[in-house]
């Protein structure tokens, strides 16, 4: 009874200090690629899902598949969901901003210091696909205007709906207070904010990376124009850290528009390290199939 008690406490007291540092840590020691540690929230009456996702700054749908069966609209009271706020940083060069699609989540590498900032954010639906890319911010626009393209005037016209050929800054405008615009394709792409309460962690945008206002607002007032920008789509993320354990974190893969999927397989690199090693590769092959999205061991060797 003791033990079940001060569990229940230091979930509570972790519930109070997630919001000091839920999305922004030091990047890890040489050697290693995760950040961060798994936090725990006790479900309080009337709570949703989605509340619980903007309370720590996490995707809605990282959190349900780390939490799979959980009813999202009426989670059972008392009951202690997993939050998915330790990370395998993927793996690139730390820079500028990293969008991996397949987890929906940016990175900001703090240029000249030793700060990753991680968001949530929500990407082109299916027919509207975020594509990969690497490119640069080439504009900040502040109170921005949306120009919808026709295309999307279309869609709005067939449902009976009147998009404005411009649409004025303001609580109307879907793209928010803050966007940053990318210098791809003719600048159709930007990492703007919204004027609606849901969307972040979801697939619906028009192509567009979406965040939550308080997320652009920040970010938008600490990046600069020329900031390299990377948007890749790696499902599954896999590192092996200083102590020689092996931590392997997958995530369902995007439907692309043409019906496509990346294939969930088991990293190269990973293969070969259990190989070597003579270890079994069933815990990871496990974990790929679950696509919980939170980092999990698969493998360690004695030191």
């Amino acid at each position: 009874m003791r033990r079940k008690l001060l569990v229940l406490v230091c979930l509570l007291l972790w519930n109070d200090a997630s919001s000091l540092w839920a999305a922004t840590f030091h990047l890890p020691p040489k050697g290693s690629r995760m950040v961060g540690g798994l936090q725990y929230h006790v479900v309080k009456p009337h709570e949703t899902m989605a509340e619980i996702a903007k309370q720590y700054d996490v995707g809605f749908l990282a959190l349900m598949a780390a939490n799979k069966g959980v009813d999202p609209f009426l989670p059972q009271e008392g009951y202690v969901l997993t939050i998915p706020s330790q990370i395998i940083l993927p793996n690139v060069p730390y820079e500028g901003i990293v969008v991996n699609l397949a987890e929906l989540r940016l990175y900001y590498f703090v240029p000249d210091s030793n700060i990753v900032h991680i968001f949530p954010v929500g990407i082109g639906r299916i027919g509207r696909d975020t594509p990969e890319m690497e490119t640069s911010i080439s504009q900040k626009r502040p109170h921005p205007t949306w120009t919808p393209p026709q295309s999307i005037r279309d869609e709005h016209k067939a449902k009976g709906e009147e998009l404005p050929a411009v649409v004025p800054a303001g609580p109307d405008n879907p793209l928010g207070d803050y966007a940053l615009r990318l210098a791809y394709g003719n600048g159709e792409y930007l990492i703007h904010g919204t004027n609606k309460d849901f969307g972040i962690g979801l697939r619906v945008s028009s192509g567009c990376i979406r965040m939550e206002p308080k997320d652009i607002d920040w970010l938008f007032h600490h990046v600069n124009t020329g900031l390299k920008v990377k948007i890749i789509n790696e499902p599954v993320k896999v590192t092996l850290e200083p102590d020689r354990s092996v931590y392997v974190e997958a995530h369902e893969p995007l439907t692309r528009s043409n019906g496509d999927k990346k294939p969930l397989e088991m990293p190269i690199e990973l293969g070969w390290w259990l190989d070597e090693y003579g270890l079994s590769d069933a815990k990871a092959e496990a974990v790929i199939k679950a696509q919980n999205g939170v980092p999990v061991m698969v493998a360690a060797t004695e030191s």
